[in-house]
């Protein structure tokens, strides 16, 4: 018998959603093993670190996560023999943990209990590099330091060697084999990495005196030595003079005066390989022991691909194609992490030579009847091309009314600078399954295409991404696969920005979610913690001059156009977009009427990461598009 849309019986739980598939964090071989950093929803969100033997490395209640740049990243590392090297995150001090000892902290801590920030750790050489924050300093300051590995800092904040310091961000340490020098990204607080980030060199010469080398970079990601003389890194300048601008991987050397020069592109195409610097640590390749290299392109979705030393470019057959992260290599086994069209989130080990490509956590193929390969879609907008992901209802048990269209979501990721890859996704699938179809949007802003889509939003933040959202949402509808009277909109952060934005538009969306979304630009600039104090300046515009847009273009200045209902999620202890923010987008609603609700959830940040948090999201989210459409769905 026919069942609407809506109502359909699903396997895919809320609870289940929350522990559906592993959220990876780093992975890298150490001696025989493999090891990685897992997220644990249950535990309230701990992030500790397994290996392939079966047993965990990191044991509770410690956890490995950095807030530096509060998003953190590069939060472990490992050496050969087994020691574990880690930032605790509660009190952000770096700590090694020896086989069959207890953990013991090598940073110190600061007056008010907790120590500096530390992310980005690396240990090459003997050695461990980290990205410090010291948001005690007035301004804030960030260096790259060495940590001893004898203790001493632990109580002597001094101990620790400044390797360098001065610029306002910093990423992507990286000894030389020598270890005579230290490449690393830097930029300027006024701008973004993905907008300008420069690559430097320090070397330290005879006595101790020490020489810094900019190479000519336009937005740098990731250096890597090939020799005491030779650079790989990404960067995203012009390619040739009317070719698209994308992240690619290029050399540099040091010749005999010891000046670098940059020598060229390696293998350039129409796809990215790297995209937005918000977390530290990301890896988007890894050169292998014979000199290929092994490396992620994006054009919407990911390709892995193997890198000959004459150019050549073969695709790497892997499970992965969505956010995939080049994290280790071993001789010719490079370990991969991310999602699949056709396979669950996982950690993949694969060989170049032999093709064999195994899962080691996660990476479950997903059931075609339940979650099917999304569909790509792209359409014409007002500002170009909009490229989205359609996943639409799929229920083998089920079959819909003759002559019913099914409802939808939009789905807006955060950043803006965000992008997504067609994913089979379980938190997707808990929507389609019952009936309720969703489009992912890659709206202008979005990385994964190339600097001019991305700076498509420069400026025109709240316009560009709100036009395309819509366009995608009525492009969905006039194509008669959506019912244009049930199309919902959810987003996070700058994506729950753009639903907001978009409900005051009025006329496409019946209803609205957003989860810790932005509602005011001025308090967003005033709140705006220190890596994204000037981020705004180019979306929107720069303060006192660009006053009147940030009035005009805040969804709380226009909440009287907002008529339909929305629902507001919210951490308590976001710094990102912090409660006030949805709590005045509820006090106007609640003034005129609208019907709304707000969840605030005590003890999450910016992004849940508990599981009685996910789970609880969920199933609001489900009732209330069961409230706004008219249906009562299963749980």
């Amino acid at each position: 018998m026919p069942q609407p849309y809506g109502t359909w019986s699903s396997p895919f739980a809320a609870a289940d959603i929350a522990s559906s598939a592993p959220r990876i964090d780093g992975a890298r071989f150490v001696g025989d093993e493999i090891w990685w950093g897992e997220s644990v929803p249950a535990e309230s969100g701990r992030v500790t670190v397994r290996r392939s033997s079966g047993d965990t490395v990191l044991p509770a209640p410690w956890s490995a996560r950095s807030r530096v740049h509060e998003y953190g990243g590069g939060a472990w590392t490992a050496d050969e023999q087994g020691t574990l090297f880690f930032v605790e995150a509660s009190d952000q001090r770096v700590y090694r943990l020896q086989p069959g000892s207890e953990p013991e902290a090598l940073t110190a801590v600061g007056a008010d209990g907790r120590g500096p920030r530390h992310g980005g750790l690396r240990f090459q050489h003997g050695r461990l590099l980290a990205v410090r924050e010291d948001l005690g300093a007035d301004p804030h300051r960030r260096a790259i330091i060495e940590v001893p590995l004898d203790g001493r800092a632990a109580d002597e904040a001094d101990a620790v060697r400044v390797v360098v310091e001065g610029s306002s961000f910093f990423a992507h340490p990286v000894l030389s084999p020598d270890g005579r020098s230290v490449a690393y990204v830097e930029w300027s607080g006024t701008r973004m990495p993905w907008q300008s980030a420069q690559l430097h060199v320090r070397t330290e010469g005879a006595g101790g005196a020490f020489e810094e080398a900019t190479i000519d970079t336009v937005s740098a990601l990731q250096p890597h030595w090939i020799s005491d003389s030779e650079l790989l890194y990404l960067d995203d300048r012009p390619i040739a003079d009317d070719g698209p601008v994308r992240w690619s991987l290029h050399r540099a050397v040091r010749d005999a005066s010891g000046s670098w020069q940059r020598a060229g592109v390696i293998a350039p195409a129409d796809a990215d390989t790297g995209y937005g610097l918000w977390v530290l640590g990301n890896r988007w390749y890894q050169p292998l022991p014979d000199g290929r290299i092994v490396a992620v392109r994006t054009n919407g979705a990911d390709e892995v691909v193997v890198v000959d030393r004459d150019g050549a470019v073969q695709t790497l057959e892997v499970p992965a194609s969505a956010h995939v992260s080049v994290d280790d290599v071993s001789g010719t086994r490079v370990l991969l992490s991310g999602g699949g069209a056709t396979v669950n989130a996982g950690l993949w080990v694969a060989d170049v030579e032999s093709g064999d490509v195994s899962a080691v956590r996660g990476g479950a193929p997903a059931d075609s009847a339940w979650m099917p390969p999304a569909r790509a879609f792209t359409i014409d907008g007002a500002h170009g091309p909009v490229h989205a992901f359609d996943y639409p209802p799929a229920n083998p048990n089920v079959v819909a009314p003759d002559g019913e269209l099914p409802p939808y979501i939009v789905f807006v990721h955060g950043g803006p600078t965000a992008h997504v890859a067609g994913a089979a996704s379980a938190a997707i699938a808990f929507y389609t399954s019952r009936g309720i179809g969703v489009l992912d949007v890659n709206y202008g802003g979005s990385t994964g295409y190339g600097r001019a889509y991305r700076e498509r939003l420069d400026g025109q933040w709240g316009v560009v991404d709100v036009d395309d959202v819509l366009a995608a949402a009525r492009g969905l509808a006039e194509s008669g696969r959506a019912d244009p009277r049930r199309i919902a909109i959810r987003g996070g952060s700058a994506g729950g920005w753009t639903v907001l934005s978009a409900l005051v538009r009025g006329g496409v969306f019946a209803a609205g979610i957003s989860r810790y979304g932005v509602a005011d630009l001025r308090m967003l600039a005033e709140d705006a913690h220190d890596f994204e104090k000037h981020y705004i300046d180019g979306l929107v515009g720069q303060l006192p001059e660009a006053e009147q847009v940030y009035v005009e273009r805040s969804p709380l200045t226009h909440t009287d156009r907002i008529d339909v209902p929305v629902l507001l999620l919210q951490g308590e202890d976001d710094q990102v977009v912090p409660p006030s923010q949805s709590e005045a987008i509820r006090d106007a609603l609640a003034e005129r009427g609208v019907p709304h609700e707000y969840v605030l959830y005590p003890g999450e940040g910016h992004g849940f990461r508990k599981a009685e948090t996910i789970v609880d999201s969920l199933e609001r989210e489900l009732a209330f598009l069961g409230r706004a459409f008219g249906f009562t769905s299963t749980r």
